[in-house]
């Protein structure tokens, strides 16, 4: 069964993110299931910002959805237009509107709704978080 996944909450302002990635994290470990995309949408955009400085006992939590990703091979997408509402950019969008660095971390790409849209229409099931 393929799984993609859509949050909404920040990584630090709900625990919609934490219980997203558990769920991410035990269908990518699974065998049995296929993770193919996580989509961040609003508040969720945050998941992927680089940025952040973090107390040190908090686990970096883009970083994970990174390692994750790149674990198992599923795609990371932040809405673009709330990514850059946010502030996050990745190199393309931060050349574009002339800002001096990328802010979302490498890892994640900015991908419009078609992409989720594209994603609901290769997956057996969408879960949402938010």
């Amino acid at each position: 069964m393929k799984f993609s996944l859509l949050v909404l909450g920040s990584p630090w302002g709900a625990q919609c993110a934490d219980t997203a990635f558990g769920f991410a994290q035990a269908v990518a470990r699974s065998g049995a299931y296929e993770l193919q995309q996580v989509f961040f949408f609003h508040e969720g955009a945050y998941n992927g910002g680089g940025l952040a400085v973090l107390p040190a006992d908090e686990a970096d939590r883009a970083q994970r959805w990174a390692e994750l990703a790149k674990e198992c091979g599923a795609e990371l997408a932040l809405c673009i237009a709330s990514a850059l509402r946010r502030g996050l950019l990745d190199e393309a969008e931060a050349a574009r509107h002339e800002r001096a660095a990328a802010t979302a971390l490498p890892g994640f790409q900015l991908a419009g709704l078609g992409q989720l849209v594209d994603a609901c229409a290769r997956c057996d099931r969408l879960v949402t978080f938010g």
